[in-house]
């Protein structure tokens, strides 16, 4: 028998040939690059080769219960921050799941990246049915999004995320989805394009700053603000309409009101922009009939960074909102220059600099910088004719909304669609933006409240209350437990009502028979302790502030229950103060 001089069998095509980069590990180094340092997801079987990379990279995975609350704690994250709110999400039932909170951030203008993935090259619309298809899951998203796009090659990769942040950063922003077929996220990328080095400046790093090479948002025309400083200055009764468009203006927001000694209103999510008690400021209350015949009598209407929406104009839902002179809006989004209302003067700008290049105008001409009385008066007639109309139940509700403001240095108050955020969204005067949000306003989801106090609390080392009714809450509660394990001294204020209170009310104002408003309540003591959270039962103002002082400090979320009937609620409204 002689010895075989074969060659063994090759086996270079029967391994399986391992990438040195996968598509998807490429992708969590791009994100880094534009300075995500967060990601909200629930791994599921065709996500996880998204994880692969993240241990790579400086980027923390968190962990929700449900992918909507994923959507919002990255709503609340960009709220509280400034900072874009990434998301992973699966296939098919986790769309799904998140496109709620999607579509709240559209309404909004909020920033979200969601990154999904979907089947298979050959199988994506196939309808043969695999795990977690949908009938065309691009074309669903694509309704609560600012794009939707799918990366067939890992070739398109890097401009398919630069183009995602060009949208964030160069007008007006919201959620933007991106979509990964199984097979090319563990595609090979190693000849993709790899990101660059981190911008510096100054020597230091600044990955959370608007890149300078990046797209930035237009600016105003020198002409335009010229045409613009000439009708100021030929008007008589003017008003400032603030959006939260502006709601990373610095102080030329109030610079420029008093300039031009404007009564001026601010949006819900524009409260901050002046102080509490500015003799300009007229609140949140151009929704109420007098705030709306106020503008309506202006000669010059000067709106910035908002979209004169409904649940910031018209929360009575009559139309009752009408512009009769001059309307001059300057907004970075084009098509919203011109609708509901069409503008006299439309300015495609960035907020921030169409306003300082105002302020620089008014200074070199030598306007007076001290405020008119007349201005002032008007002001504080219209204020009280606010206050007069106010309903009893809205002085105590504010009141308790104050002293959570003065007691908890720099607090963040994130709420939901509740009683007291109606009332705030009023009467609540925040100290400074992006200290008071929630979503009562555009799309006026419940559950929002407390995944996205989780995700503003993620985002700044500031003290965070999320606000929340015992009906809304049962929509997102499972979030608690995400708190808890993150260690997050998140105080949840509970507004028991015994249901859906709001709509309730809504119903008997209109002698509606009381059907599906009035649900059974859990006894939230025992759910806080099963999700390891903390819980009080809240009977007193001095009870109250004693608590938040010790649980403010500690290491796990804590339940305050307060009854709407709470006779110390009642008695903080006799000697509560608008406008302070």
């Amino acid at each position: 028998m002689t010895k075989s001089t074969a060659t063994p069998m090759s086996t270079e095509n029967t391994l399986p040939t391992i990438p040195s980069i996968t598509c998807g590990e490429l992708l969590v180094q791009w994100l880094e690059y534009y300075g995500v340092d967060t990601v909200f997801g629930i791994p599921g079987v065709h996500t996880v080769e998204l994880y692969r990379g993240l241990p790579n990279t400086s980027i923390r995975h968190i962990t929700p219960r449900h992918e909507q609350g994923a959507g919002f704690m990255a709503d609340g994250y960009y709220r509280a921050s400034g900072k874009v709110g990434v998301c992973f999400i699966i296939t098919g039932p986790g769309m799904t799941n998140i496109m709620t909170a999607m579509a709240q951030a559209l309404a909004d203008s909020i920033p979200m990246l969601v990154i999904s993935s979907v089947n298979k090259v050959a199988y994506t619309g196939s309808g043969e049915g695999h795990l977690h298809e949908l009938h065309d899951q691009q074309g669903m998203v694509s309704k609560v999004a600012l794009s939707s796009k799918t990366i067939w090659r890992p070739e398109a990769l890097p401009k398919v995320i630069a183009e995602a942040f060009a949208l964030f950063n160069g007008g007006r922003p919201g959620p933007v989805h991106i979509q990964l077929p199984t097979d090319i996220i563990t595609a090979d990328a190693s000849h993709v394009a790899k990101p660059p080095a981190k911008p510096t400046m100054n020597n230091k790093s600044n990955q959370h700053e608007p890149m300078l090479s990046q797209v930035m948002r237009p600016l105003a025309n020198p002409a335009q603000l010229d045409l613009i400083i000439e009708h100021l200055e030929a008007a008589k009764n003017p008003v400032v309409l603030y959006g939260g468009g502006c709601v990373d203006v610095d102080s030329d927001a109030q610079k420029l009101v008093e300039l031009i000694d404007a009564p001026t209103f601010l949006t819900i999510n524009a409260k901050g922009l002046l102080p509490p008690g500015h003799p300009l400021s007229l609140g949140s209350n151009q929704s109420l009939a007098s705030g709306r015949a106020f503008i309506g009598e202006a000669d010059l209407v000067l709106a910035i960074g908002t979209e004169l929406g409904e649940t910031d104009y018209d929360t009575v839902f009559d139309e009752g909102l009408k512009i009769n002179g001059t309307l001059i809006r300057i907004d970075c989004d084009a098509g919203q220059l011109q609708r509901p209302f069409r503008s006299d003067i439309a300015i495609l700008s960035d907020a921030q600099m169409a306003i300082s290049g105002l302020c620089e105008r008014l200074e070199n001409k030598g306007s007076n910088q001290s405020l008119d009385h007349q201005a002032k008066q008007k002001v504080a007639a219209l204020r009280q004719s606010f206050i007069e109309i106010m309903p009893a139940s809205f002085n105590g509700q504010n009141a308790l909304l104050k002293l959570l403001r003065d007691e908890v240095r720099n607090v963040i108050i994130v709420g939901d669609s509740t009683q007291p955020v109606y009332s705030g969204n009023h009467g609540f005067e925040a100290l400074a933006t992006r200290k008071w949000f929630n979503s009562a306003t555009g799309y006026g989801t419940l559950g929002y409240g407390l995944p996205a106090a989780i995700g503003a609390m993620l985002a700044t080392n500031d003290p965070v209350i999320s606000l929340i009714g015992d009906g809304g809450i049962q929509f997102t509660i499972a979030e608690l437990i995400c708190a808890a394990e993150l260690e997050l001294p998140l105080i949840v204020l509970l507004w028991n009502n015994q249901g859906y209170g709001e709509i309730r009310s809504y119903m008997q104002e209109r002698g509606l028979p009381l059907i599906g408003v009035s649900i059974k309540t859990p006894n939230f003591e025992p759910l806080a302790a099963g999700f390891g959270a903390g819980y009080r039962r809240i009977t007193g103002q001095q009870q109250l502030i004693n608590a938040l002082q010790k649980d403010i400090k500690g290491r796990q979320p804590i339940i305050y229950e307060v009854d709407e009937a709470a006779e110390f609620i009642a008695e903080m409204g006799k000697s509560f103060m608008y406008f302070s």
